[in-house]
């Protein structure tokens, strides 16, 4: 297999797996036109999905942290498509509850070993670490266009449609499960021991990962009726707005990447961290058509440091890869996702602007707490800010 093969296949499977986080509430429409559930009733089936999701991935780090289990790539990819293929066939409102956690299970499983997996697979390189968050991205973007096709067919009786993703990336996880285990029996794998944990510094770092997170979904949910408030459009506006948010995702997760091959990771996410408050006051404030030019400012400054974070988060818990992957994948985005509500309850009250206004402050968080943040040391490597130094002859090697 060639050196970049794996983690092309990884980046492709990861799309295949992020399609199941993107369809719950993609599907969520689909239950209120055809069984008549309330808004309430719906969103608790978002809820089941999400927060399992997320509260199960720091528990299967766990696991994958004491054995390694590459197996679990295919088996879970198969059962993230299985849940949500079979939560459109019955009309019990208890048994599609249990086929989307079922789903949010497999979602869960998924990334702790992966992330594991394309650490192995991207032999250091971040920019490779990127292609493999921009693959999640593109996945959970690609859902609601999936969804409204096979729901075009024939309504929910034909989500069956939907395990398709899935048998795809099972299938191409397969040879990347047979280099990991041929590397397995060529030599136990060596974990490094507890004391060279810095805890304090991730305990840092997922903090700033759950106000980035706050950032993210609270536009996410609001953006498109804010958008159509700001500018008097209808639907059409409002998914555009939706659009370029996803589409500045995809794009800051490769830039992300390429960035930190030239300068350290804490670097780089501190600068976009800096660029993105001024990106979101501009989404919140700046009037006319100018806001779509804020969102994508805002999705990319928000996707760079997306893949920097989790692998940060390995390097500063190295003896527990997993259970940092877990935390930074899962349980701090849900987290995250909590303050949506208080959004919306404040939008009620007030206006949704004045609701949006606390986000431009999320950012800023992420950048005071990433200013305390060291780069983690490579035994036998420079960081990528010194070898930029040392080309150049000068002693600083931020950008700007």
């Amino acid at each position: 297999m060639r050196r970049n093969t794996p983690i092309v296949l990884l980046s492709v499977g990861h799309a295949c797996v992020d399609v199941y986080q993107g369809s719950v509430a993609a599907l969520v429409p689909f239950f209120l036109a055809e069984r008549s559930y309330s808004l309430a009733v719906a969103s608790g089936i978002v809820l089941a999905a999400s927060l399992l999701s997320s509260v199960a991935q720091p528990l299967f780090g766990v696991l994958t942290d004491r054995w390694a289990m590459p197996w679990l790539l295919p088996v879970s990819t198969l059962l993230g498509g299985v849940g949500i293929a079979l939560s459109g066939l019955s009309g019990s409102y208890a048994l599609t509850l249990v086929f989307v956690a079922l789903s949010g299970i497999g979602v869960a499983a998924y990334h702790p070993e992966s992330a594991r997996a394309a650490r192995i697979a991207a032999r250091g390189s971040h920019r490779a670490m990127g292609w493999f968050s921009t693959g999640g991205t593109v996945g959970f973007a690609l859902a609601p266009l999936m969804v409204a096709a096979a729901m075009s067919v024939g309504g929910l009786r034909w989500t069956p449609l939907l395990v398709l993703p899935a048998l795809v990336g099972a299938a191409l996880c397969l040879p990347v499960v047979r280099v990991l285990q041929q590397r397995q029996a060529a030599g136990p794998r060596t974990t490094p021991p507890a004391g060279s944990d810095d805890v304090a510094s991730f305990v840092r770092l997922s903090l700033a990962v759950v106000f980035r997170s706050i950032a993210f979904i609270g536009l996410s949910t609001f953006v498109s009726l804010y958008v159509r408030q700001r500018l008097g459009g209808g639907i059409a506006v409002g998914t555009a707005a939706l659009s370029v948010l996803y589409l500045g995702s995809t794009v800051g997760a490769v830039l992300g990447g390429s960035l930190a091959a030239r300068w350290d990771r804490v670097v780089v996410a501190r600068w976009s961290y800096l660029v993105t408050v001024a990106a979101v006051a501009g989404v919140v404030w700046v009037p006319g058509p100018a806001v779509f030019l804020f969102l994508a400012l805002t999705s990319a400054g928000l996707y760079v440091p997306f893949s920097l974070q989790v692998t940060l988060g390995q390097d500063y818990l190295p003896s527990r890869v997993g259970t940092a992957s877990g935390i930074t994948l899962g349980l701090t985005v849900s987290v995250g996702g909590l303050a949506s509500p208080a959004v919306g309850a404040l939008a009620d009250a007030t206006s949704l602007q004045t609701a949006l206004a606390p986000l431009v402050a999320m950012p800023l968080l992420s950048w005071l707490l990433f200013r305390t943040l060291p780069e983690p040391g490579v035994p036998g490597a420079e960081s990528p800010g010194a070898v930029a130094a040392a080309r150049s002859g000068s002693g600083a090697a931020e950008p700007g």
